[in-house]
Protein backbone atom coordinates (compact mmCIF):
# COMPACT_ATOMS: atom_id res chain seq x y z
CA UNK A 1 0.00 0.00 0.00
CA UNK A 2 1.35 3.52 -0.64
CA UNK A 3 0.88 6.71 1.60
CA UNK A 4 0.11 10.22 0.08
CA UNK A 5 1.12 13.08 2.00
CA UNK A 6 -1.51 14.72 4.25
CA UNK A 7 -3.00 17.64 1.99
CA UNK A 8 -5.12 19.88 4.36
CA UNK A 9 -6.65 21.67 1.27
CA UNK A 10 -7.31 18.63 -0.46
CA UNK A 11 -11.21 19.05 -0.64
CA UNK A 12 -10.68 22.78 -1.51
CA UNK A 13 -9.47 22.08 -4.68
CA UNK A 14 -12.56 21.00 -5.74
CA UNK A 15 -14.11 24.65 -7.26
CA UNK A 16 -18.32 23.46 -6.16
CA UNK A 17 -17.10 22.00 -3.07
CA UNK A 18 -16.12 25.36 -2.19
CA UNK A 19 -19.69 26.76 -3.05
CA UNK A 20 -20.88 24.25 -1.39
CA UNK A 21 -18.84 25.46 1.86
CA UNK A 22 -19.62 28.65 0.93
CA UNK A 23 -23.60 27.94 1.20
CA UNK A 24 -23.52 26.18 4.16
CA UNK A 25 -21.46 28.92 6.10
CA UNK A 26 -24.07 31.41 4.80
CA UNK A 27 -27.18 28.73 5.70
CA UNK A 28 -25.79 28.25 9.73
CA UNK A 29 -25.18 31.39 10.18
CA UNK A 30 -28.46 32.83 9.14
CA UNK A 31 -29.93 29.75 11.33
CA UNK A 32 -27.69 30.40 14.16
CA UNK A 33 -28.58 33.55 14.45
CA UNK A 34 -32.24 32.92 14.11
CA UNK A 35 -32.24 30.40 17.37
CA UNK A 36 -30.52 32.96 19.17
CA UNK A 37 -33.32 35.44 17.95
CA UNK A 38 -36.01 32.92 18.58
CA UNK A 39 -34.99 32.12 21.85
CA UNK A 40 -34.31 35.44 23.02
CA UNK A 41 -37.75 36.70 22.07
CA UNK A 42 -39.37 33.27 23.33
CA UNK A 43 -37.47 34.09 27.00
CA UNK A 44 -38.58 37.90 26.53
CA UNK A 45 -42.37 37.20 25.80
CA UNK A 46 -42.57 34.73 28.32
CA UNK A 47 -39.76 34.34 30.91
CA UNK A 48 -40.47 30.74 31.39
CA UNK A 49 -37.54 27.91 30.56
CA UNK A 50 -40.25 25.74 29.69
CA UNK A 51 -41.68 27.70 26.90
CA UNK A 52 -37.49 27.72 25.30
CA UNK A 53 -38.34 24.07 25.83
CA UNK A 54 -41.21 24.10 23.65
CA UNK A 55 -39.73 25.08 20.72
CA UNK A 56 -37.40 22.26 20.61
CA UNK A 57 -40.23 20.05 20.73
CA UNK A 58 -42.06 21.92 17.96
CA UNK A 59 -38.89 21.05 15.83
CA UNK A 60 -38.23 17.83 17.00
CA UNK A 61 -41.73 15.98 16.65
CA UNK A 62 -41.49 16.69 12.57
CA UNK A 63 -38.06 16.32 12.07
CA UNK A 64 -37.65 12.94 14.36
CA UNK A 65 -41.18 11.65 12.79
CA UNK A 66 -40.27 12.35 8.56
CA UNK A 67 -36.39 11.68 8.49
CA UNK A 68 -36.63 8.19 7.37
CA UNK A 69 -39.48 9.44 4.89
CA UNK A 70 -37.03 12.27 3.86
CA UNK A 71 -33.64 9.92 3.34
CA UNK A 72 -35.84 7.82 1.06
CA UNK A 73 -36.74 10.74 -0.98
CA UNK A 74 -33.19 11.85 -0.60
CA UNK A 75 -31.79 8.94 -2.16
CA UNK A 76 -34.53 8.89 -5.43
CA UNK A 77 -34.09 12.64 -6.14
CA UNK A 78 -31.16 14.96 -8.15
CA UNK A 79 -29.12 16.55 -5.04
CA UNK A 80 -28.53 19.70 -6.25
CA UNK A 81 -32.29 20.70 -7.07
CA UNK A 82 -33.45 19.77 -3.81
CA UNK A 83 -30.87 21.41 -2.06
CA UNK A 84 -32.41 24.38 -3.60
CA UNK A 85 -36.19 23.69 -2.76
CA UNK A 86 -35.04 23.17 0.78
CA UNK A 87 -33.00 26.55 1.01
CA UNK A 88 -36.31 28.22 -1.31
CA UNK A 89 -38.46 27.04 1.73
CA UNK A 90 -36.21 27.80 4.56
CA UNK A 91 -36.33 31.73 2.97
CA UNK A 92 -40.13 31.28 3.78
CA UNK A 93 -39.67 30.65 7.23
CA UNK A 94 -37.19 33.90 7.59
CA UNK A 95 -39.39 36.43 5.64
CA UNK A 96 -42.21 34.91 8.18
CA UNK A 97 -40.67 35.43 11.01
CA UNK A 98 -39.53 38.93 10.38
CA UNK A 99 -43.03 39.90 9.05
CA UNK A 100 -44.40 38.62 12.60
CA UNK A 101 -42.07 40.74 14.47
CA UNK A 102 -42.90 43.47 12.67
CA UNK A 103 -46.65 43.30 12.76
CA UNK A 104 -46.02 42.48 16.96
CA UNK A 105 -43.60 45.78 17.26
CA UNK A 106 -45.81 48.15 14.96
CA UNK A 107 -49.46 47.26 15.66
CA UNK A 108 -48.89 45.78 19.14
CA UNK A 109 -50.01 42.31 18.54
CA UNK A 110 -51.09 40.09 21.45
CA UNK A 111 -48.40 38.15 22.98
CA UNK A 112 -49.94 34.37 22.54
CA UNK A 113 -50.14 35.35 18.42
CA UNK A 114 -46.89 36.11 18.03
CA UNK A 115 -45.65 33.36 20.06
CA UNK A 116 -47.53 30.64 18.57
CA UNK A 117 -46.52 32.23 14.94
CA UNK A 118 -42.75 31.81 16.59
CA UNK A 119 -44.10 27.92 17.27
CA UNK A 120 -45.61 27.42 14.02
CA UNK A 121 -42.89 28.59 11.31
CA UNK A 122 -40.56 26.64 14.00
CA UNK A 123 -42.18 23.72 13.51
CA UNK A 124 -41.97 24.09 9.93
CA UNK A 125 -38.68 24.58 9.99
CA UNK A 126 -38.57 21.28 11.73
CA UNK A 127 -40.29 19.10 8.37
CA UNK A 128 -37.22 21.31 6.42
CA UNK A 129 -34.76 19.64 8.76
CA UNK A 130 -35.92 16.64 7.90
CA UNK A 131 -34.80 17.05 4.61
CA UNK A 132 -31.46 18.92 4.78
CA UNK A 133 -29.36 16.97 6.41
CA UNK A 134 -29.38 14.30 4.54
CA UNK A 135 -29.37 16.27 1.36
CA UNK A 136 -26.05 17.63 2.69
CA UNK A 137 -24.83 14.47 3.64
CA UNK A 138 -25.73 13.05 0.51
CA UNK A 139 -23.95 15.88 -1.99
CA UNK A 140 -20.87 15.98 -0.23
CA UNK A 141 -19.89 12.78 -1.61
CA UNK A 142 -20.62 14.25 -4.85
CA UNK A 143 -18.52 16.63 -4.84
CA UNK A 144 -15.51 15.39 -4.00
CA UNK A 145 -13.53 12.09 -4.30
CA UNK A 146 -14.04 8.95 -1.88
CA UNK A 147 -10.58 9.33 -0.72
CA UNK A 148 -10.66 12.67 0.38
CA UNK A 149 -13.78 12.39 2.23
CA UNK A 150 -12.17 12.52 5.46
CA UNK A 151 -10.90 16.17 4.52
CA UNK A 152 -14.48 16.81 3.23
CA UNK A 153 -15.96 15.86 6.21
CA UNK A 154 -13.61 17.83 8.46
CA UNK A 155 -14.26 20.96 5.99
CA UNK A 156 -17.68 20.75 6.35
CA UNK A 157 -17.87 19.98 10.05
CA UNK A 158 -15.90 22.92 10.95
CA UNK A 159 -17.57 25.85 8.48
CA UNK A 160 -20.84 24.51 10.32
CA UNK A 161 -19.27 24.83 13.64
CA UNK A 162 -17.42 28.44 12.50
CA UNK A 163 -21.19 29.49 10.84
CA UNK A 164 -21.91 28.23 14.55
CA UNK A 165 -19.71 30.84 16.25
CA UNK A 166 -20.22 34.69 14.52
CA UNK A 167 -24.17 33.31 14.13
CA UNK A 168 -24.52 33.03 17.73
CA UNK A 169 -22.35 36.33 18.40
CA UNK A 170 -23.84 37.99 15.65
CA UNK A 171 -27.02 37.42 16.41
CA UNK A 172 -26.57 38.28 20.20
CA UNK A 173 -24.74 41.75 19.81
CA UNK A 174 -27.66 42.65 16.70
CA UNK A 175 -30.30 41.80 19.05
CA UNK A 176 -28.95 44.54 21.55
CA UNK A 177 -27.99 46.78 18.28
CA UNK A 178 -30.30 46.96 15.72
CA UNK A 179 -33.83 44.96 17.28
CA UNK A 180 -35.21 40.92 16.96
CA UNK A 181 -36.61 42.74 13.63
CA UNK A 182 -34.29 43.54 11.56
CA UNK A 183 -32.01 41.04 12.76
CA UNK A 184 -34.22 38.78 10.96
CA UNK A 185 -34.32 40.35 8.08
CA UNK A 186 -30.67 40.44 7.55
CA UNK A 187 -30.93 36.50 8.17
CA UNK A 188 -33.37 36.41 5.26
CA UNK A 189 -30.83 38.33 3.22
CA UNK A 190 -28.55 35.68 4.09
CA UNK A 191 -30.83 32.71 2.89
CA UNK A 192 -31.51 34.22 -0.36
CA UNK A 193 -27.85 34.40 -0.86
CA UNK A 194 -27.04 30.77 -0.42
CA UNK A 195 -30.42 30.08 -2.88
CA UNK A 196 -28.74 32.41 -5.59
CA UNK A 197 -24.99 30.36 -5.17
CA UNK A 198 -26.87 26.91 -5.01
CA UNK A 199 -27.56 26.54 -8.76
CA UNK A 200 -23.61 27.38 -9.70
CA UNK A 201 -23.56 23.53 -8.59
CA UNK A 202 -24.20 21.34 -11.20
CA UNK A 203 -26.87 18.41 -11.00
CA UNK A 204 -25.71 15.48 -10.03
CA UNK A 205 -26.63 11.76 -10.69
CA UNK A 206 -28.88 9.56 -8.68
CA UNK A 207 -26.99 6.77 -7.64
CA UNK A 208 -29.92 4.34 -5.97
CA UNK A 209 -30.23 1.30 -8.25
CA UNK A 210 -32.86 0.17 -5.67
CA UNK A 211 -35.43 1.07 -8.12
CA UNK A 212 -38.29 -1.71 -6.99
CA UNK A 213 -37.66 -1.28 -3.78
CA UNK A 214 -40.66 -0.24 -1.75
CA UNK A 215 -41.34 2.28 0.71
CA UNK A 216 -40.89 0.03 3.42
CA UNK A 217 -38.02 -1.76 1.76
CA UNK A 218 -36.17 0.90 1.53
CA UNK A 219 -36.66 2.09 5.01
CA UNK A 220 -36.03 -0.93 6.61
CA UNK A 221 -32.68 -1.74 4.21
CA UNK A 222 -31.25 1.60 5.71
CA UNK A 223 -32.59 1.25 9.25
CA UNK A 224 -30.93 -2.17 8.93
CA UNK A 225 -27.60 -0.88 7.92
CA UNK A 226 -27.36 1.56 10.57
CA UNK A 227 -28.59 -0.78 13.76
CA UNK A 228 -26.56 -4.12 12.26
CA UNK A 229 -23.03 -1.77 12.54
CA UNK A 230 -21.81 -1.49 15.70
CA UNK A 231 -19.68 1.23 14.89
CA UNK A 232 -21.94 3.46 13.12
CA UNK A 233 -24.82 2.75 15.82
CA UNK A 234 -22.40 3.56 18.50
CA UNK A 235 -21.06 6.76 16.96
CA UNK A 236 -24.84 8.06 16.59
CA UNK A 237 -25.56 7.07 20.19
CA UNK A 238 -22.18 8.88 21.67
CA UNK A 239 -23.34 12.12 19.98
CA UNK A 240 -26.75 11.88 20.80
CA UNK A 241 -26.52 11.32 24.01
CA UNK A 242 -24.23 14.18 24.22
CA UNK A 243 -26.71 16.55 22.89
CA UNK A 244 -29.73 15.02 24.48
CA UNK A 245 -28.63 15.17 27.76
CA UNK A 246 -25.25 17.45 27.94
CA UNK A 247 -26.11 20.43 25.45
CA UNK A 248 -27.99 23.62 27.05
CA UNK A 249 -27.80 25.79 24.21
CA UNK A 250 -31.22 26.27 24.90
CA UNK A 251 -31.24 27.52 28.74
CA UNK A 252 -28.67 29.95 27.65
CA UNK A 253 -30.72 32.70 27.58
CA UNK A 254 -31.81 31.66 31.64
CA UNK A 255 -27.80 32.05 32.56
CA UNK A 256 -27.53 35.01 30.50
CA UNK A 257 -30.03 36.86 31.84
CA UNK A 258 -30.96 35.49 35.58
CA UNK A 259 -27.47 33.74 36.58
CA UNK A 260 -24.26 35.83 34.81
CA UNK A 261 -26.55 38.99 34.25
CA UNK A 262 -24.68 39.17 31.05
CA UNK A 263 -27.78 40.70 28.79
CA UNK A 264 -28.42 39.90 24.94
CA UNK A 265 -24.86 40.67 24.39
CA UNK A 266 -23.00 38.11 27.04
CA UNK A 267 -26.13 35.79 25.89
CA UNK A 268 -24.66 36.10 22.33
CA UNK A 269 -20.97 35.28 23.58
CA UNK A 270 -22.01 32.21 25.44
CA UNK A 271 -23.44 30.97 22.40
CA UNK A 272 -20.12 32.06 20.65
CA UNK A 273 -18.19 30.55 23.40
CA UNK A 274 -19.50 26.92 22.88
CA UNK A 275 -18.27 26.88 19.01
CA UNK A 276 -15.63 29.32 18.51
CA UNK A 277 -13.36 25.97 20.27
CA UNK A 278 -14.17 24.47 16.36
CA UNK A 279 -12.00 26.72 14.84
CA UNK A 280 -8.59 25.45 16.37
CA UNK A 281 -10.43 21.84 15.16
CA UNK A 282 -10.00 23.21 12.16
CA UNK A 283 -6.94 24.01 11.86
CA UNK A 284 -5.73 20.77 13.84
CA UNK A 285 -7.79 18.24 12.10
CA UNK A 286 -7.22 19.76 8.67
CA UNK A 287 -3.19 19.14 9.24
CA UNK A 288 -3.58 16.34 11.78
CA UNK A 289 -5.92 13.29 10.26
CA UNK A 290 -8.17 11.77 13.35
CA UNK A 291 -8.29 8.69 10.94
CA UNK A 292 -5.80 7.00 13.08
CA UNK A 293 -6.90 5.71 16.62
CA UNK A 294 -10.18 7.05 15.44
CA UNK A 295 -13.30 5.44 18.00
CA UNK A 296 -10.76 6.52 21.18
CA UNK A 297 -10.73 9.70 20.04
CA UNK A 298 -14.57 9.88 19.17
CA UNK A 299 -15.06 8.24 23.17
CA UNK A 300 -12.42 10.85 24.53
CA UNK A 301 -13.87 14.26 22.67
CA UNK A 302 -17.63 13.28 24.25
CA UNK A 303 -16.32 12.40 27.31
CA UNK A 304 -14.05 15.61 27.52
CA UNK A 305 -17.78 17.76 26.24
CA UNK A 306 -19.20 16.37 29.38
CA UNK A 307 -16.87 17.28 31.81
CA UNK A 308 -16.63 21.19 30.62
CA UNK A 309 -20.75 21.61 30.71
CA UNK A 310 -20.53 20.31 34.51
CA UNK A 311 -18.04 22.96 34.68
CA UNK A 312 -20.12 25.07 32.94
CA UNK A 313 -23.23 24.17 35.36
CA UNK A 314 -21.48 25.44 38.53
CA UNK A 315 -20.39 28.58 37.30
CA UNK A 316 -21.89 31.96 38.56
CA UNK A 317 -18.77 33.99 36.38
CA UNK A 318 -18.86 35.15 33.10
CA UNK A 319 -15.26 34.63 32.26
CA UNK A 320 -15.78 30.85 33.36
CA UNK A 321 -18.54 30.04 31.32
CA UNK A 322 -17.31 31.41 28.50
CA UNK A 323 -13.53 28.86 29.33
CA UNK A 324 -16.01 25.91 29.77
CA UNK A 325 -18.23 26.55 26.40
CA UNK A 326 -15.26 27.05 25.03
CA UNK A 327 -13.28 24.02 25.46
CA UNK A 328 -16.83 22.05 24.98
CA UNK A 329 -16.78 23.52 21.56
CA UNK A 330 -13.38 22.12 21.07
CA UNK A 331 -14.08 18.88 22.19
CA UNK A 332 -17.59 18.57 20.43
CA UNK A 333 -15.69 19.68 17.36
CA UNK A 334 -13.58 16.96 17.27
CA UNK A 335 -16.47 14.83 17.85
CA UNK A 336 -18.25 15.81 15.12
CA UNK A 337 -15.83 15.59 12.66
CA UNK A 338 -14.46 12.09 13.80
CA UNK A 339 -18.54 10.70 13.29
CA UNK A 340 -18.79 12.96 9.76
CA UNK A 341 -15.64 11.09 8.63
CA UNK A 342 -16.66 7.25 9.81
CA UNK A 343 -20.16 7.90 8.51
CA UNK A 344 -18.92 9.04 4.78
CA UNK A 345 -16.58 5.99 4.61
CA UNK A 346 -18.43 3.42 6.06
CA UNK A 347 -21.60 4.16 4.34
CA UNK A 348 -22.11 2.80 0.39
CA UNK A 349 -23.24 5.72 -2.05
CA UNK A 350 -26.91 4.19 -2.85
CA UNK A 351 -27.85 4.85 1.06
CA UNK A 352 -26.56 7.78 2.20
CA UNK A 353 -30.16 9.73 2.41
CA UNK A 354 -31.38 7.38 4.06
CA UNK A 355 -28.25 6.88 5.98
CA UNK A 356 -27.96 11.02 6.31
CA UNK A 357 -32.05 10.45 7.73
CA UNK A 358 -31.13 8.23 10.73
CA UNK A 359 -28.01 10.29 11.62
CA UNK A 360 -30.71 13.49 11.39
CA UNK A 361 -32.93 11.42 13.70
CA UNK A 362 -29.66 10.60 16.14
CA UNK A 363 -28.28 13.58 16.39
CA UNK A 364 -29.72 16.43 14.13
CA UNK A 365 -33.88 15.70 16.50
CA UNK A 366 -31.91 15.34 19.34
CA UNK A 367 -31.22 18.95 19.15
CA UNK A 368 -34.30 19.60 19.38
CA UNK A 369 -35.28 17.22 22.44
CA UNK A 370 -32.32 18.52 24.38
CA UNK A 371 -34.07 21.74 24.14
CA UNK A 372 -37.15 19.98 25.47
CA UNK A 373 -35.01 18.16 28.27
CA UNK A 374 -33.19 21.47 29.20
CA UNK A 375 -36.41 23.19 29.35
CA UNK A 376 -38.10 21.03 31.72
CA UNK A 377 -35.18 20.24 33.99
CA UNK A 378 -34.34 23.59 34.73
CA UNK A 379 -38.07 23.97 35.25
CA UNK A 380 -37.88 21.04 37.81
CA UNK A 381 -34.37 21.75 39.23
CA UNK A 382 -32.92 25.27 38.40
CA UNK A 383 -30.92 25.42 35.16
CA UNK A 384 -27.36 24.87 37.24
CA UNK A 385 -27.88 21.32 38.30
CA UNK A 386 -30.02 20.57 35.10
CA UNK A 387 -26.88 21.04 33.19
CA UNK A 388 -24.17 19.37 36.13
CA UNK A 389 -26.96 16.55 35.68
CA UNK A 390 -27.02 16.24 31.91
CA UNK A 391 -22.74 16.46 32.03
CA UNK A 392 -22.79 13.74 34.48
CA UNK A 393 -25.34 11.24 32.32
CA UNK A 394 -23.01 11.97 29.35
CA UNK A 395 -19.88 10.76 31.32
CA UNK A 396 -21.37 8.03 32.58
CA UNK A 397 -22.97 6.75 29.09
CA UNK A 398 -19.63 7.27 27.44
CA UNK A 399 -18.21 4.72 29.60
CA UNK A 400 -20.76 2.25 29.04
CA UNK A 401 -20.38 2.68 25.35
CA UNK A 402 -16.39 2.66 25.59
CA UNK A 403 -16.52 -0.55 27.80
CA UNK A 404 -19.25 -2.65 25.95
CA UNK A 405 -18.86 -1.44 21.91
CA UNK A 406 -15.59 -3.11 21.26
CA UNK A 407 -15.54 -2.81 17.55
CA UNK A 408 -15.88 0.86 18.20
CA UNK A 409 -13.27 1.58 20.77
CA UNK A 410 -10.94 -0.44 18.51
CA UNK A 411 -11.72 1.52 15.24
CA UNK A 412 -9.41 2.89 13.28
CA UNK A 413 -9.92 4.08 9.59
CA UNK A 414 -6.41 4.66 8.60
CA UNK A 415 -6.63 0.94 6.40
CA UNK A 416 -9.66 2.74 4.67
CA UNK A 417 -7.78 5.70 3.78
CA UNK A 418 -4.73 4.09 2.30
CA UNK A 419 -7.07 1.70 0.46
CA UNK A 420 -8.80 4.18 -1.05
CA UNK A 421 -5.63 5.79 -1.78
CA UNK A 422 -4.42 2.37 -4.07
CA UNK A 423 -7.40 2.44 -5.89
Amino acid sequence: MSKTKNDPYAALRFKEFNIFLLMRFLLVFGWSMQFIVIEWQVYALTKSPLALGIIGLCEFLPAFLIAPFAGYIVDKKEKRNLFALCIALFSLISFGLFWLTSNYVETSWPTNTVLYGIYSLVFFGGVLRAFFGPTIFSLIALLVPKKIYPNAATWSSSTWKGANVFGALCGGFLIAWIGVNYTLGIIFLLVMLALLLVFQIAKKPILNKGNNESVKESLKAGLNFVFNDKVILGALTLDMIAVLFGGAVAIFAVFATDILDAGPKGFGILNAALSSGSIITMLATTYIPITKSTGKKLLVSVFGFGVFMIIFGASKLLWLSVIALFFSGVFDGISMVVRQTILQLKTPDEMRGRVGAVNSMFVGSSNELGALESGIAARLFGAPLAVILGGSITLIIVAIIGAKNQPLRDLDLTKDIEDDQDQ
